[in-house]
């Protein structure tokens, strides 16, 4: 499912397989928030340590400019943004993609429940600087 030689293959297997678990269970056709609670559920049944809309700080220019809830922050490294939507359109890749930018997370994963068959995307971050480090705040 996921290859071996990406960063945290084993984790975001997991959760992947969470999501499976849940898609098979439900089906599509549900709100976001139904599959997210499912996976809240499902990922604690498997042990995957994760908060759940976190709130993350964005920022601009070494400045802070507001903050976004991801839908959950897996083992402090992995950005999981789920969607309810008939399919995945760029739109949603680019958001997710500029979260992992914003929060200076190098993985994440964007996961469709709204589609017949579950669908997922593993993203990277290609200007993932340093894990937890934050710009000056005295600028």
């Amino acid at each position: 499912m996921i290859k071996e030689e990406y960063l945290y293959s084993e984790l975001t297997g997991n959760i992947i397989r969470c999501a499976m678990t849940v898609h098979s269970e439900l089906g599509n056709g549900f709100q976001e928030v139904i599959y997210q609670r499912a996976m809240e559920i499902e990922m604690e049944l498997q042990g995957i340590s994760f908060n759940r809309e976190q709130e993350m700080e964005v920022y601009y220019k070494h400045r802070q400019i507001g903050t976004r809830r991801v839908d959950f922050l897996v083992e402090g490294v992995i950005s999981v943004e789920l969607k309810a939507v008939i399919e995945i359109l760029d739109v949603h890749l680019a958001q997710a993609i500029n979260y992992l930018e914003a929060y200076d997370l190098e993985v994440g994963l964007l996961i469709n429940f709204g589609a017949k068959s579950l669908q997922f995307k593993r993203l990277s971050n290609k200007s993932f600087k340093q894990k937890n480090q934050r710009p000056p705040t005295n600028l």
